[in-house]
C-alpha cells in the first residue's frame, strides 16, 4: 500500500441553485455521500455540511482517484439515489461542475471547522467568498497565474543535496 495525504474541500451546487436541500434531504444525502465515499472509493470524510443549494466536503480521496472522477460519481449517484430511492418530490439535479482547494495537514481542522459551520456561516453573514460562489456558472474567482510580458521568471533551484546512506550511492 502507498503512503498518501491528500486533502481537499469540495463544493458543488443544486441546479440552478434551487433550495433543494431541505433537513429530510440533508439526511439521505449525506449519509449517501458518506457510504459512497468511505465505502466504494475508500476516501476519508472529514467533514459534510451544506446550505439550502450547496454541499461541502473536507476529504481526502486515495491516488487512484481523479478530483474529478470523484465528484463525478458521488454527484451522479447521489441524485440518482434520491430521485430513484429517496423519496424526492419532483426531480433532483446537480448544477454543472464543482469547486475544489487543496488543504495541508495543518490547513485541515480550519477547513473542517467552517464545513460544519455552514448553516451558522449562511445565517450570520460570515460566509468565505472563495468558498461561496455565486455566479450562473460557478467558475470561480479570476486567477491570472504566470504571465509571459516581461521576460519569464527565471528557474530557482537548490544546489543538489548530498546523498548520504550507508557505502555507495544507488544510482
Amino acid at each position: 500500500m502507498s503512503f498518501w495525504r491528500t486533502y481537499y474541500h469540495i463544493v458543488w451546487a443544486t441546479d440552478q441553485r434551487r433550495h433543494l436541500l431541505t433537513p429530510e434531504v440533508e439526511q439521505r444525502l449525506y449519509s449517501y455521500l458518506i457510504r459512497k465515499a468511505t465505502e466504494e472509493m475508500e476516501t476519508y470524510v472529514y467533514a459534510i455540511n451544506g446550505w439550502y443549494d450547496h454541499v461541502h466536503l473536507v476529504v481526502s480521496i486515495p491516488p487512484k482517484f481523479a478530483v474529478a472522477d470523484f465528484v463525478k460519481l458521488l454527484k451522479g449517484g447521489s441524485s440518482h439515489d434520491l430521485n430513484h430511492a429517496g423519496g424526492f418530490e419532483g426531480s433532483f439535479a446537480w448544477q454543472r461542475g464543482y469547486g475544489v482547494f487543496t488543504l495541508g495537514e495543518t490547513q485541515r481542522p480550519m477547513a473542517e471547522a467552517y464545513v460544519k459551520g455552514q448553516k451558522q456561516h449562511h445565517q450570520q453573514g460570515t460566509t468565505n467568498g472563495w468558498l461561496e460562489r455565486c455566479e450562473e456558472q460557478d467558475e470561480g474567482p479570476p486567477d491570472t497565474g504566470l504571465r509571459v510580458e516581461g521576460g519569464v521568471p527565471p528557474i530557482l533551484r537548490e544546489a543538489p543535496a548530498e546523498y548520504k546512506a550507508w557505502g555507495a550511492p544507488p544510482f
